[in-house]
């Protein structure tokens, strides 16, 4: 990769990285996320499965800025004269909207079978959010995640393949999201109760 990539790629990571760290926290001490949530100083955030949610629409702007400034900055937007956005390869073009399409359908059958309560957390937080088993649920145990990395993929795909960079902020995503899933699994011994998740998660 060359110097700008590397010099891009650190500011980027840290952006990025804010999102999965504070939801494997919540996740990890939903108590403790409870407590804060019923602070006066807090009360912007509301109920905690709330709160989840209101943080989940900041963590995607978050996102958003990031992939918009780097597709933007090596696309050379911000240059003298207008840039072409998407790739001139059809092939990357074409898989790049399969992805994006794929991915937006798992992340939209997620939210129609867990609803708002078992894709934030409700569980962690002492809620009744009945296990799932149907589609996808039934072939992947994280499919919001995939199809998160999916439509990441797909969306560099279209914008960025073939150049250099086209590939390095999919791939960091792909392994914020693969330790995410990670660590996210129940482990009573270092949660702050024995409370087992009812539900499946998402985001």
């Amino acid at each position: 990769m060359t110097q700008a990539i590397w010099l891009a790629l650190f500011p980027a990571a840290v952006a990025l990285a804010v999102e999965r760290a504070s939801y494997l926290w919540i996740w990890r001490h939903p108590r403790i996320f409870e407590g804060l949530c019923a602070r006066r100083a807090m009360w912007l955030l509301g109920e905690p499965v709330e709160a989840v949610r209101r943080l989940f629409h900041v963590f995607k702007v978050i996102q958003a800025i990031v992939f918009v400034a780097w597709i933007g900055g090596f696309g050379g937007w911000f240059g003298s004269g207008p840039r072409a956005l998407w790739t001139s390869e059809p092939i990357a073009l074409v898989l790049g909207c399969l992805l994006i399409a794929g991915g937006q359908s798992l992340n939209f059958l997620v939210f129609k079978r867990l609803g708002t309560k078992g894709v934030f957390y409700g569980s962690r937080f002492g809620q009744d959010v009945p296990w799932v088993d149907d589609f996808p649920f039934s072939v992947l145990n994280h499919p919001q995640y995939v199809g998160t990395v999916a439509s990441i993929w797909g969306l560099f795909l279209m914008t960025r393949f073939p150049h250099a960079d086209w590939f390095v902020l999919p791939l960091l995503e792909s392994v914020y999201y693969l330790l995410g899933a990670h660590f996210e699994r129940d482990r009573p011994e270092n949660a702050d109760s024995a409370l087992e998740s009812a539900g499946r998660h998402g985001r």
